[in-house]
């Protein structure tokens, strides 16, 4: 509690209420953190004692306060007015009244949150439990702070405390393998290379190198790597789960790619139209030579639009609103179309801005709909976590522990690569808002902004997923079919996938506003009113091969049965079709052209900048030799999703301890190895640091 406290961490502070048996009744851990600030607050000392108004004494009179209640001097009185208050004596008077001023706006939350009239409020208790261990901690803290104050001194109790409270914690909690037996957890290997994957999970941790790890993959539909090791966090000894909660930077680019590509495909949108023909509000400033297969490819021109916005002020990139508002009013720095620069956090808004204009939907609603409920990935794959508001009393007594913060995995930097960090050279591919020097400021500050509520409960489509990486590679397992749902998910694999029923509510946006020679009626209804008959098959069912080619091979063992995969159980939202077998099989995209819509190549070619990294979305995969083998996207710090289309591959790693992806290349490595398949030149560095301080896994 003392640590979530002094790093403002409001998720690891709920999770430590519930650890030791303080149960809230309701999602206010804005103020739990208010609470523990005058829990833990310095003690005032004597000459700064405590002024307050007694209510017995005679108006007009001032009674000075120790912090052990002993009442020290009486100042004023009769009817001569207020008196001449001592500086110090006033100061304190006002924090009083702002404490209390705190304590109404609270009443006013849990008033609203539950619906309550305000005499209800008065008797409500919003704590459902409270441990006797923090009753007497409170007690002691009391009684030294009285102390304090009497003998005139000032106790910061936080600089007292917090050297045995990291003493106390780092003795209590096994990080690494060699102390814990546990730190993989004990689930049942999916095959022959999952349990070698394990070895290599303990000699990284052993070596201090992983914190808290998830590794998933898909060959040929079926589940045959997902292992869990390691803590939630630094100060957090939970063991990671199969579905605890990864916050993964940029390979959110990847499944905000992926929604764009659905509206194409369902005759929604289309990617020579131009932006500000689906949103007015973004013509300013030349931008309507802005067209969406620009946006994409990373070609805009806005590649270093609001960078300021989120270096003044990081958590003003919480407001979507504002942050669409600015974008839409930002001027270009190039021609659309003529440098590939990454648009690190501007490509989210542009995307959720064409989103939601061409929906009239929120943007985290349109995901639910496109992929989290056909895929059933429910609980497991957010753009911005739910808020568990309860907003009726039933709601309070149905309410589970189990909620979306305490699956969260918390954020820490690999010092080791932090420190080399000045050997990285500067790159021309990234804008020169996120040159290196840069990313050495900002990724010394991204776990402590990127840990808060605040900022995981914002809508950032360019950089604040937060999933597991069984959801992840699940996705790219569906992508890499052409969009054909897989099986479900491994019934080894525990709690099921998909089975946490929290379902946020979103409020929907107005009507999107028509666009200029386009029907939004007709273009709904085409998309509906497609039979399946008439959907277009995918890859491995066309007659013609992809750009990419294909192929399939089957270097490992099956260890464990799982009984889960032939029960084909697929929702009715997803698109039906038939595959070889003449089996029912169930699809989120239709076009049997789909990857090359994703890599920008064969018929979309035109659409995309020559030679560059990204195709329409997505990083283009490519093997050593130069030629392309799938798509997907890494995030900072070392998490990343893809696939391999000619080997039906998919994989998901998710970290929370930050590095530079030497972690993440040495399993890649493993792995491919193991199957016999081409290594992405992405991840063929190893562990050499010079190569990966040269190009990091920051997309």
């Amino acid at each position: 509690i003392l640590f979530t406290f002094l790093q403002g961490d409001h998720v690891a502070l709920l999770s430590a209420f519930a650890e030791m048996g303080l149960k809230l009744r309701l999602d206010i851990p804005e103020q739990a953190m208010e609470v523990m600030n005058v829990f833990f607050r310095t003690s005032t000392p004597a000459s700064e004692a405590l002024v307050s108004s007694h209510s017995r004494m005679r108006p007009k009179r001032w009674v000075l306060v120790a912090g052990n209640g002993v009442v020290l001097m009486v100042v004023g009185g009769g009817c001569c007015g207020a008196p001449d208050l001592p500086l110090q004596c006033r100061l304190m008077m006002e924090n009083m009244k702002a404490l209390a001023e705190r304590r109404t706006k609270n009443m006013k939350v849990m008033q609203e949150k539950l619906n309550l009239k305000e005499k209800e409020v008065k008797r409500f208790n919003p704590i459902d439990a409270f441990p006797g261990d923090i009753v007497i901690f409170s007690r002691v803290l009391n009684l030294l702070r009285g102390l304090s104050s009497t003998m005139d001194v000032r106790i910061n109790y936080m600089d007292i405390m917090r050297p045995f409270a990291e003493s106390v914690l780092q003795c209590n909690i096994s990080n690494g393998p060699a102390l814990n037996a546990q730190w993989i957890l004990n689930t049942p290997a999916h095959s022959d290379l999952e349990a070698k994957l394990r070895h290599l999970l303990v000699e990284l941790g052993n070596a201090d190198k992983i914190l808290g790890i998830q590794v998933c993959a898909y060959k040929n539909g079926e589940v045959i790597i997902d292992t869990s090791a390691g803590v939630l966090g630094r100060y957090d000894p939970r063991p990671v789960q199969p579905d605890s909660l990864f916050p993964v930077f940029s390979v959110t680019k990847g499944i905000t790619a992926g929604m764009l590509h659905w509206l194409i495909d369902h005759w929604k949108l289309k990617l020579e139209e131009s932006v500000s023909n689906i949103w007015p509000e973004f013509k300013p400033n030349k931008k309507d030579a802005i067209k969406v297969h620009h946006v994409l490819n990373h070609t805009s021109g806005l590649h270093n639009a609001l960078a300021d916005l989120t270096r003044e002020n990081p958590l003003l990139m919480c407001d979507w609103d504002e942050c669409l508002n600015r974008i839409a009013l930002s001027a270009p720095e190039t021609e659309p179309g003529h440098e590939q620069l990454y648009h690190y956090m501007s490509f989210g808004w542009l995307c959720g801005g064409i989103i939601e204009h061409v929906t009239g939907k929120k943007f985290q609603e349109i995901l639910e709909e496109v992929f989290i409920h056909p895929l059933k990935i429910e609980g497991e794959l957010y753009i911005g976590i739910p808020p568990g508001m309860i907003r009726t009393l039933l709601d309070v007594c149905a309410h589970s522990n189990h909620c979306v913060e305490s699956r969260l995995a918390t954020l820490t930097l690999d010092t080791d690569d932090l420190s080399k960090l000045s050997g990285m050279t500067s790159r021309n591919d990234l804008p020169s808002t996120f040159q290196p020097g840069d990313i050495a400021q900002l990724v010394t500050t991204l776990p402590a902004v990127f840990n808060t509520l605040d900022v995981r409960r914002a809508i950032l489509p360019a950089a604040n997923g937060h999933c597991s990486a069984r959801a992840l590679a699940r996705y790219y397992a569906s992508l890499v079919d052409g969009g054909v749902i897989p099986p479900p998910h491994s019934s080894l694999s525990k709690p099921p996938l998909g089975s946490h029923p929290h379902t946020p509510i979103f409020a929907s946006k107005k009507t999107p506003k028509k666009r200029k020679g386009v029907n939004i009626k007709e273009l709904f209804a085409a998309s509906d009113n497609i039979s399946s008959s008439e959907q277009r098959q995918n890859y491995d069912n066309s007659n013609g091969e992809s750009s990419v080619g294909k192929a399939d091979s089957n270097n490992y063992t099956r260890l464990a049965s799982d009984s889960s995969c032939s029960n084909n159980s697929y929702p009715t939202t997803a698109e039906k079709g038939t595959d070889d077998n003449h089996q029912t099989v169930c699809k989120i995209f239709s076009n049997p052209g789909i990857h090359d819509a994703f890599l920008g190549a064969g018929e979309y070619e035109n659409l995309i900048l020559p030679g560059g990294k990204f195709g329409l979305g997505f990083r283009r995969v490519c093997a050593k030799d130069g030629s392309i083998i799938g798509f997907g996207h890494s995030g900072m710090g070392g998490s990343t999703g893809y696939c391999d289309i000619r080997n039906r591959f998919a994989i998901a790693v998710t970290v929370n301890k930050m590095s530079f992806g030497a972690v993440t290349g040495r399993i890649i490595d493993f792995v491919c190895s193991e199957l016999d398949i081409p290594l992405p030149e992405e991840f063929s560095r190893g562990t050499d640091l010079q190569l990966n301080l040269e190009k990091p896994l920051i997309n």
